[in-house]
C-alpha cells in the first residue's frame, strides 16, 4: 500500500541534491551553461521540499521528477552536446550527432505530463477523459514552447552561452524536434502510466 509519509521522497531529494552539488564541482560546462540547465532542479528542490507535507506527490511522480533532475543535472555538467555516452553512441551508430538533448526534450513532455495531470485531477475539477489529455498535453507544448523563448532570449543577452546552452549542433530544425518529442513524451506517459497513477492517486487520496 502506498503511504504519503513513506520516506523514499526524502531519498531520493536528497540524493539529486548530492549529485547537483556534485555537479558543480568543476563542470565540463562554462559555470553559466551549467547554472542555466541546472536551475529547474534547484527551483524543484526547494519547492518539492516545501510543499513535501502540505501536497505530498505520488511516489511514481517523485520518483519521475528525480529521474527528469538526473537528465537535466547531467547535461548542465557536460553540455547536452557533450554527454559521454551519447557521443559514443553517435560514433558507434555514425549518427549526424549527441542525441542526449533529444532524450531531454523526450523527458520535458514525458514527466512533467504526469505531474500536470496529478495536479488537475486533485485540484480541478476535470475527470479522466479525452479533454484531460487534451488539457495535459497543451500544457506540456506551453511549457516547452516557454523554454524554447528562455533558451532564445539567453542567446540574446549572452554569445558565451548561446551555443551550449541552445545546443542546436548545426540543425536548423531543433527547436522544432524539440517541442515535437515534448509532444511524443507527453502523450506516451499518459497512454503509458495513467492506470498506474490512478491507483497510486486513489491510494494517496
Amino acid at each position: 500500500m502506498y503511504r504519503a509519509s513513506t520516506r523514499e521522497p526524502t531519498v531520493l531529494l536528497l540524493l539529486v541534491t548530492l549529485l547537483l552539488l556534485l555537479s558543480a564541482i568543476d563542470p565540463v560546462a562554462d559555470r553559466l551553461t551549467w547554472f542555466l540547465e541546472t536551475v529547474p532542479v534547484m527551483l524543484g528542490l526547494v519547492l518539492l521540499t516545501y510543499t513535501r507535507r502540505t501536497f505530498p506527490l505520488t511516489l511514481l511522480l517523485y520518483r519521475l521528477l528525480a529521474i527528469h533532475a538526473v537528465i537535466l543535472i547531467v547535461g548542465g555538467y557536460y553540455t547536452y552536446a557533450e554527454v559521454p555516452l551519447f557521443n559514443w553512441l553517435r560514433d558507434s551508430l555514425e549518427l549526424s550527432r549527441n542525441h542526449y538533448d533529444r532524450l531531454g526534450h523526450l523527458a520535458q513532455g514525458f514527466i512533467p505530463a504526469i505531474l500536470a495531470r496529478e495536479i488537475l485531477l486533485r485540484r480541478s475539477p476535470l475527470i479522466r477523459d479525452g479533454w484531460l489529455i487534451l488539457t495535459v498535453t497543451s500544457i506540456c507544448l506551453a511549457f516547452s514552447a516557454l523554454y524554447e523563448m528562455i533558451e532564445w532570449w539567453t542567446a540574446l543577452i549572452s554569445e558565451e552561452a548561446s551555443s551550449t546552452f541552445l545546443g542546436t549542433q548545426g540543425d536548423v530544425w531543433d527547436t522544432q524536434w524539440d517541442m515535437f518529442l515534448a509532444l511524443t513524451g507527453a502523450l506516451l506517459s499518459q497512454l503509458l502510466l495513467a492506470r498506474l497513477h490512478d491507483r497510486q492517486l486513489s491510494q494517496l487520496q
